[in-house]
């Protein structure tokens, strides 16, 4: 793999981490990076189930503590989403 694309699949992975801190799903993350990075949702869906795989114990929690909120808790705009996408992207290229 390239440094291209290790830096690619890093970011994707940093992305994925800051939306496990506004306590969104796979799915919404997947939808929220696709609609908003341009990123794949097999991509984001493959990292996510990485991350998954080496951090058992914290999905499992995760889960349990997303599944417990409702349809409109916690729920970002389309407009906060989109903003905070793109600052995430920004920040993630200004570290590079």
């Amino acid at each position: 793999m390239g440094d291209s694309s290790s830096s690619y699949i890093h970011m994707v992975q940093h992305l994925i981490e800051k939306c496990l801190i506004f306590h969104m799903s796979k799915e919404e993350c997947m939808e929220a990076l696709s609609k908003h990075a341009d990123i794949n949702p097999v991509i984001t869906s493959t990292v996510w189930n990485e991350l998954e795989k080496e951090n058992k114990e914290f999905f499992e929690a995760y889960r349990t503590r997303t599944q417990h909120r409702t349809k409109d808790d916690d729920r970002m705009s389309e407009a906060e989403t989109s903003k905070l996408i793109q600052k995430m992207i920004s920040d993630s290229n200004d570290s590079d």
